[in-house]
């Protein structure tokens, strides 16, 4: 029988399925990326609190739940399964730097940067949109790309012109990661796909291909370097 559009999925004892056991197990099948279980947000009076129980946790329901989570993560289906059926609500962490790395920029700009990109007809990969961390306001568009990228990223934005950290342009390697869709990260919202991984993005692009774009749309909304700031305070 055919599952009705948009009812939950139930398992084999007759309940639903957790939402976040469903993508889990479908990061690790279908696109064989390496998952590990993160904190969760626990309800209840008050605002919501990390699971981990630190005071004043910087990353609520957003951060390893292990500290040994690098050498725990596994794209084995069978062993994701086990966590999320242990562990209905964890937030589901993608490590960077192994099937992928990620190119982090604030949402307008990569917004703008994406209807360029598609007018361009580049091959992009996923796309995350997620909750700017604690202490930055709105939301950030996080474009996966091949490995590799973090260590060349300076370099690919000063051929560009751009000294570091003149851009909200992070890149995301080895020893860091994501936290994927449908996880809640603290009270600022889910996490979701602006573009889901599909048949049609399996392929990852190189920074190189994105990294024009991006620092152009980056560039943009940067603000302007201190000494043109002053000089155009002394003209008014």
């Amino acid at each position: 029988m055919e599952e009705t559009p948009g009812a939950p999925r139930q398992g084999s004892d007759g309940k639903p399925v957790p939402p976040l056991l469903i993508e889990a197990v479908r990061y690790a099948e279908e696109r064989h990326w390496e998952v590990v279980p993160g904190t969760h947000l626990v309800d209840g009076d008050g605002p919501p609190r990390c699971s981990c129980q630190v005071p004043g946790c910087p990353a609520p329901g957003a951060h390893p739940a292990s500290p040994d989570w690098q050498r725990r993560a596994s794209a084995g289906p069978g062993v994701v399964r086990r966590w999320w059926t242990e562990q209905p609500e964890a937030a589901i962490l993608l490590p960077t730097g192994r099937s992928f790395d990620a190119l982090d920029v604030p949402e307008r700009a990569g917004c703008l940067a994406l209807a360029r990109m598609e007018r361009m007809e580049l091959q992009l990969g996923p796309v995350l949109e997620a909750p700017a961390p604690p202490g930055q306001r709105g939301r950030r568009l996080i474009f996966l790309v091949l490995p590799g990228t973090l260590v060349k990223l300076p370099e690919l934005l000063r051929r560009l012109g751009w000294a570091p950290g003149r851009l909200d342009l992070l890149g995301r390697g080895d020893g860091d990661f994501i936290v994927a869709p449908p996880s809640r990260i603290g009270p600022y919202g889910l996490t979701q796909w602006a573009r889901p991984p599909s048949a049609l993005n399996r392929w990852l692009p190189d920074a190189t291909e994105l990294i024009n774009p991006l620092a152009y749309a980056c560039g943009r909304e940067a603000p302007a370097p201190q000494g043109a700031q002053q000089v155009a305070a002394a003209l008014h």
